[in-house]
């Protein structure tokens, strides 16, 4: 097929709902991260600008190549990371450790091992960890009624009805009655709104051994734990069993490296925006949801090229608004990897386990509970296999 013939309207929405639900959920805590490394107003613009294109360009060309729904991101709990331990290093060190992380990530990626690790993974206990990664995103959807009940309720019943007569639609109706009732609600905040170029800042990186050591090293093991191991795990859980996995990780390694001069600090397969471009939503031809990541890439790269533009047109948008819809978006996710992290009866208490330490948001030595709970749900079933 044709990427013409590929195109759909649903999938366009969907890279617009990833883009909306990645940007507005961690782009303050990118901030901040700059912020605790002394940066300048022109300096984050050049991390929106770096991050931006990099995110946009391996979205892309990744799912191009491989004709599978590829989302990159940058490293979120990289970034909180920095906020709390990287205060003190001067911007040049700080570069030199993301090059460094950068060129660790292609190493893991490129020579393979990375990904022997992840086969190892029961389907059941990745399906498990996807659920329990986006519970959180299911239950905004009713958080979202606290404070905007018309708001959230009406893009929640529009939602149901669509999907019983208009299922390809279902998000695209209820984004589009979301934004009309904020609207006439006075909620979009557009004001601040001006068109404006990001401009790149280089900045030479200087190798010092104590950020090798308290930056690069600590940003390396996050990103690969937190971010690439549940990255993997929803592209497997989502039924793309073909697409090859160490490519996927040298090339967000190789961008970061490429990128780090300019502020790309780290970049990663993401997990939660991927699952929107993997779903039903996007498409309901899994062959045709490439097209969902190539849109999703699209409006990274308008964030890149207009980083200060595009971020206050996200950030107009309600919190109750963007809550309701990565909700909604997500919904058939949740119920389908439930579904199959509970369907092999041998598995299912692992499973079980992998779902509620992952559910639970439990972060240990900076690592968040995605990795913890397929520790806890892969030593359960490696103790009752053991017992039988």
């Amino acid at each position: 097929m044709s990427l013409r013939q590929d195109f759909s309207v649903s999938a366009l929405i969907a890279g617009f709902v990833t883009v909306l639900v990645g940007f507005t959920s961690s782009a303050v805590i990118v901030f901040q991260a700059a912020n605790t490394l002394g940066a300048s107003r022109a300096e984050i613009a050049s991390w929106m600008w770096a991050l931006g294109l990099g995110m946009g360009l391996t979205c892309i060309v990744l799912s191009l190549r491989y004709k599978v729904p590829v989302v990159t991101a940058w490293s979120t709990p990289g970034a909180a990371m920095l906020i709390t331990s990287a205060s003190g290093v001067a911007m040049p060190d700080a570069i030199g450790a993301f090059l460094l992380c950068g060129v660790l990530i292609a190493v893991a990626g490129f020579s393979g091992w990375f990904e022997r690790a992840m086969s190892r993974i029961p389907v059941s206990l990745a399906s498990a960890m996807l659920a329990g990664v986006l519970l959180r995103f299911g239950l905004d959807v009713f958080v979202a009624m606290k404070t905007q009940f018309g708001l959230a309720f009406a893009m929640f019943i529009a939602y149901l009805v669509a999907r019983r007569w208009q299922p390809r639609y279902a998000v695209i109706l209820a984004l589009a009655l979301g934004i009309l009732i904020a609207a006439f609600q006075g909620l979009l905040h557009l004001g601040e709104v001006r068109l404006e170029l990001a401009t790149p800042v280089f900045i030479t990186p200087h190798w010092s051994t104590p950020a090798m050591i308290g930056v690069a090293l600590p940003l390396f093991i996050v990103t690969m734990a937190s971010q690439n191991v549940p990255g993997v795990a929803v592209i497997r859980a989502s039924g793309y069993h073909h697409v090859p996995i160490s490519p996927l990780i040298g090339w967000t390694g190789a961008a970061t490296a490429v990128l780090a001069p300019f502020g790309a600090y780290a970049l990663n397969l993401a997990a939660i925006t991927a699952a929107i471009c993997m779903g039903r939503e996007a498409h309901e031809d899994p062959a045709r949801r490439y097209m969902a990541s190539v849109a999703a890439g699209g409006f990274y790269v308008l964030i890149g090229l207009f980083g200060a533009t595009v971020g206050a047109v996200f950030a107009a948008f309600p919190k109750e608004l963007v809550l309701a819809i990565a909700g909604l978006a997500l919904l058939g996710t949740i119920g389908n990897g439930l579904a199959a992290a509970l369907a092999n009866e041998g598995e299912r208490e692992s499973a079980l386990i992998t779902f509620l330490v992952t559910a639970s948001g439990v972060s240990l030595f900076g690592i968040g509970s995605a990795f913890w709970g397929l520790v806890a749900g892969g030593l359960a079933w490696l103790i009752l296999r053991a017992l039988k």
